[in-house]
């Protein structure tokens, strides 16, 4: 996962990947969704190369409080428990080199479970990847212009939102119209499958200064 985390935070895919929702205040349509257990754990993540290091329980409880946050607004009536663990996260470190410039990246296993039939949505987690929003400090890296904790904060909105994305790409979990979860889905940053992932570490990789992408793979 170490050489995973590195190609994806060179710049040249986290350009393409880094987005946020655009207004966190305002909810979107999730149809009979109401949730249950909002568990968040990091067992042992992998701490990509250029990464600062970070209390990760603390990061776990910005997720939560961010899961809250964002999910805990809707009163539908069918209660769905997530579960979400960190299993990987590259948290951008000042003092690397400017042609490197990381970005910040975290990577989550999430399961959702039916409380009312017991049973699992998905048989098997799906890996969630997230990217730190653009913003000022994109092009020379959160690491120089972000706190840890900002930077933490950052990925764990974008998380959040994106989890959400994901639910709704399951219209029949919410009770939902599928054309009501397509439109809310519209007003939520797009998520990178593990296919288009890996299409773009090859980009990346093949886009990489000479020894740039070497160098990020092999760190750490």
């Amino acid at each position: 996962m170490a050489r995973i985390l590195a190609l994806l935070a060179l710049p040249f895919l986290a350009a393409c990947a880094g987005s946020n929702d655009p207004d966190l205040t305002v909810p979107r349509e999730m149809g009979l969704f109401q949730l249950g257990h909002n568990v968040v754990v990091a067992p042992g993540p992998q701490r990509g190369p250029f990464s600062r290091a970070v209390d990760e329980e603390r990061f776990a409880a910005i997720l939560r409080e961010e899961m809250a946050q964002r999910f805990g607004r809707y009163e539908g009536g069918r209660l769905v428990h997530l579960g979400v663990s960190i299993e990987g996260y590259v948290v951008a470190a000042p003092g690397i080199p400017l042609v490197l410039s990381p970005k910040s990246i975290l990577i989550l296993n999430v399961t959702a479970w039916d409380d009312a039939r017991g049973v699992k949505l998905n048989p098997e987690p799906e890996q969630i990847y997230v990217f730190e929003s653009l913003g000022a400090g994109f092009l020379i890296g959160s690491g120089y212009t972000s706190s840890a904790e900002e930077q933490m904060q950052n990925l764990s909105e974008n998380a959040a939102a994106a989890i959400q994305r994901w639910l709704l790409e399951h219209p029949g979990w919410l009770g939902m119209d599928p054309e009501a979860a397509r439109a809310a889905r519209s007003a939520l940053p797009r998520r990178l499958t593990p296919g288009e992932v890996a299409a773009a570490q090859a980009e990346a990789r093949a886009r990489a200064p000479e020894g740039v992408a070497e160098a990020a793979a092999g760190a750490g």
